[in-house]
């Protein structure tokens, strides 16, 4: 018995090191694979009725640091929002210009104001009169650009919330028939190693969108829950809802009704259509639709206010009643302080001096409702008109008093300064994301530990066949007898 006993225990050995030589293969082959957890095989000493009986294999474990990987999961929310901010605020810095660029708002300006100083030292020349006219013409339309533009970007915005939305969605009901197939996989002793891998990389995908921690449940299943409290994965999977707007303007607001938010099962989910998902790119994409784009515009609307508001009435041009539009106006009418919003996206230059509208520039020179033409050597209004530009006033009645161009400069500026400093909190997102997603890997798979492994499994193998092959000797020793 004794001798059969050994080759039983020898055989179990050998077994034992060709599961662990499995084990170490697949570990080695997916050294680089995304979301592979290291797999280490149990073993347990056999024994019955007290005595010896081998090896007992047992079940596969995925070896994994959660709490690593949770933390890394935040930094990917991180990354993503911190990272679609800072192309939000390049994009802005290229709509607005940097101060002292050629096709910067406040470059215009002053491209116009040297205009009607050319033009008053030869208020006569017709070309120099065209050529304030081509010029106020570039400033109203480069503010009916940087209008579209925003817009664009909100409806941008807009879209980039539904394809996140529609993908959080998915993932979320991946996760949640992966859960079932990972219990199932358990309940019948199977090894689910990689249905929990594949779980992981569902996870991980999507994990940029919303931050999310993960929870423990029973037979292997996990909830998802966001950090405010949100309820994702717990069970059956949430799906949320959202009506992408293909058409956004200036008016349209998430409180004025004409944007929408995330809703559950039609309700919808907060007042700012995010609520506890906040923290990663598809809250950036609300903060960007909602609150920097729309404070962006209505910089550009209070820019065009002040323009139109300077240039209105006769302070500059005695031909003008007070409540006649100037040089600039609102879609042809003169300024209503009420009903600015979206106005860089209406202001135009005058048709009184627009040739192409019948109008004429020599008005430039001697007032928009002259009734005759003027002496043609008259640069008054042209003289007038460059200082009030240029003369330094608060845009509203508050604030610091600034020429028109400088106005625009210090929006350019704050703009400017808004992308440097989302630069900055990029980094340092960036910063923490790669030092979790080094720590990560190290609880992956170590080749060089692997290695070692196999050259002990391969001695075990070995030293198992090698008491294989001294029974086989002693049983035929006694054979011979």
């Amino acid at each position: 018995m004794s001798l059969s006993h050994t080759l039983s225990n020898a055989v179990g050995g050998m077994n034992a090191a060709s599961r662990l030589a499995e084990v170490v293969s697949s570990n080695v082959s997916n050294a680089l694979t995304e979301g592979y957890g290291r797999r280490q095989l149990d073993l347990n000493a056999a024994s019955i009725g007290g005595r010896g009986s081998g090896v007992q294999i047992g079940q596969v474990t995925r070896v994994v640091d959660k709490a690593v990987i949770g933390d890394r999961r935040l930094a990917d929310a991180a990354v993503s929002g911190a990272g679609a901010t800072v192309d939000l605020h390049v994009r802005l810095e290229a709509i607005f210009g940097a101060p002292g660029q050629q096709d910067a708002l406040s470059s215009r300006v002053t491209v116009l104001e040297q205009s009607l100083l050319d033009a008053a030292t030869d208020p006569s020349s017709s070309l120099r009169l065209d050529q304030v006219q081509n010029r106020a013409q570039d400033l109203a339309g480069a503010l009916n650009t940087a209008t579209d533009r925003v817009q664009s970007l909100r409806r941008r915005a807009d879209a980039d919330i539904a394809a996140q939305v529609d993908q959080l969605n998915t993932a979320l009901e991946q996760v949640e028939r992966l859960n079932g197939d990972i219990a199932n996989s358990l309940n019948v002793g199977a090894d689910s190693s990689a249905l929990m891998d594949q779980r992981q990389r569902v996870i991980d995908q999507v994990s940029g969108i919303v931050p999310m921690r993960e929870l423990a449940r029973p037979d292997g299943r996990i909830a998802l829950m966001t950090p405010g409290g949100e309820m994702l994965v717990d069970g059956p999977a949430k799906r949320f809802d959202f009506a992408h707007t293909p058409v956004v303007t200036a008016d349209m607001t998430l409180s004025s009704g004409g944007l929408v938010g995330i809703s559950v099962d039609g309700v919808p989910i907060a007042a700012d259509g995010l609520g506890k998902l906040a923290g990663g790119s598809l809250g950036a994409a609300f903060v960007a639709r909602d609150d920097t784009l729309v404070a962006a515009q209505q910089k550009l609307d209070h820019a065009a206010a002040h323009l139109i508001q300077r240039m209105q009435g006769g302070s500059v041009d005695p031909t003008l009643g007070p409540m006649d539009a100037g040089l600039f106006t609102d879609a042809g009418q003169p300024l209503d302080p009420l009903n600015t919003t979206g106005l860089a996206g209406r202001i135009e230059v005058n048709t009184a001096v627009d040739p192409a509208r019948n109008g004429d520039t020599r008005r430039l020179r001697d007032g928009l409702n002259a009734p005759a033409p003027g002496a043609a050597g008259d640069s008054t209004l042209l003289l007038a008109t460059g200082a009030a530009l240029s003369s330094s006033q608060p845009i509203g009645g508050s604030g610091s008093s600034r020429s028109v161009a400088g106005h625009f400069a210090d929006i350019q500026s704050s703009i400017g300064q808004a992308r440097v400093e989302a630069d900055q909190e990029l980094g340092f997102t960036n910063a923490r994301q790669a030092t979790l997603a080094e720590a990560e890997a190290m609880t992956g798979v170590d080749t060089d530990h692997e290695m070692q492994m196999l050259l002990r499994v391969e001695q075990a193998y070995a030293a198992n066949a090698r008491l294989v092959q001294t029974v086989e000797a002693m049983i035929d020793r006694l054979m011979e007898l």
